[in-house]
């Protein structure tokens, strides 16, 4: 009688874990409310100084609690490289967006050199926010690089709106990074090598299809992405990058900065963000790590995250410890820890 009483109880309990399962993931993915699901993707419209455009997202989840928007590098890459969130953030139940900015790959792409200024790219990340129902109580930004600056850039402006800041792999001042990229990593380089990298900028001979031929196995695979074999996402965002708009704004490489972005510089600034923050170094980037941690004390609620095995894209090459940090932090912040 027991044993029949003890399996009763058992298949019960089952049944209800159970069936809480399949309704907690019912809830987690139903989220498209058009007639035609679209696996949560939305070109969303954009209003800007020459008119109006449409910029590609992608939605993954329903968690009115944690809404993560991922902004990508470049400028002008695509949200393709950061395609590995895709299974971290899911197994956590966050919601997060897939996002292309506008003039990269899957958004418009107008010609009109007036838009690629890091003001109006911020006014753009406002209102996607306000597109995906996102508020201070649950609208967290993850920036890589670029992205980074645009995050940084958001918050000090928008901070308002936000529940917490997530800078990966991008120093507060263009003038220091390209200061490091000087002083410490040409000088990790092969002499013989950088002298010819520095023949052929010297003579704006970037197109030359020999500038990547020496930068791809001597600064790339050394300080942008470590595996031996990249991603499938980072190849394709390599393919899709818009150049023009790369070159105009960050210069024809990641190897220093000479664009737009050459003296952009916030670091005395980083004091007024008062949300939780998380700085990510890591050891082979192209930005000093030491200045990532110095970045998560000059903010008021700062954390730093470094990943020793990591570069640039140390969500690809750290991968354990990097997303293990992010999730961590994420969930820190929402149990209000921070």
């Amino acid at each position: 009688m027991k044993y029949l009483l003890f399996s009763a109880i058992f298949l019960l309990t089952v049944s209800c874990k159970n069936e809480t399962q399949k309704n907690s993931l019912s809830d987690y993915f139903t989220y498209d409310n058009e007639p035609v699901e679209s696996a949560g993707i939305k070109m969303i419209p954009i209003k800007t100084p020459v008119g109006e455009f449409k910029v590609w997202t992608k939605r993954f989840g329903n968690n009115p609690k944690i809404k993560v928007l991922l902004l990508h590098g470049g400028p002008a890459m695509t949200h393709e490289y950061m395609e590995c969130f895709e299974t971290f953030f899911q197994r956590e139940g966050f919601e997060f967006y897939e996002y292309d900015q506008l003039g990269s790959y899957y958004s418009d792409q107008p010609k009109d050199s007036s838009l690629w200024t890091t003001e109006r790219f911020v006014e753009e990340v406002e209102q996607v926010r306000k597109a995906i129902n996102a508020d201070k109580n649950n609208f967290y930004v993850l920036g890589n690089s670029w992205g980074g600056i645009l995050a940084m850039e958001y918050a000090l402006k928008y901070q308002k709106n936000m529940k917490g800041l997530l800078v990966a792999n991008m120093m507060a001042s263009a003038p220091e990074y390209g200061k490091y990229a000087d002083e410490v990593l040409a000088k990790q380089m092969n002499p013989e090598v950088l002298k010819e990298i520095r023949d052929l900028e010297s003579k704006k001979d970037f197109d030359n299809p020999r500038y990547m031929e020496l930068l791809i196995p001597n600064f790339y695979k050394e300080h942008l992405c470590r595996l031996k074999e990249w991603p499938d996402g980072l190849n394709r965002a390599s393919k899709h990058v818009n150049g023009e708009i790369y070159t105009l704004m960050q210069g024809p490489s990641e190897f220093g900065i000479s664009g737009r972005l050459a003296k952009w510089d916030i670091k005395n600034r980083l004091h007024e963000i008062t949300i939780p923050t998380l700085m990510i170094g890591a050891k082979y980037d192209t930005m000093d790590p030491k200045a990532m941690e110095e970045q998560s004390k000059l903010v008021q609620k700062g954390r730093y995250l470094y990943c020793p095995n990591g570069s640039h894209l140390a969500m690809w090459d750290d991968q354990k410890v990097f997303m293990t940090g992010v999730i961590e932090f994420i969930n820190d912040v929402d149990s209000k820890k921070i």
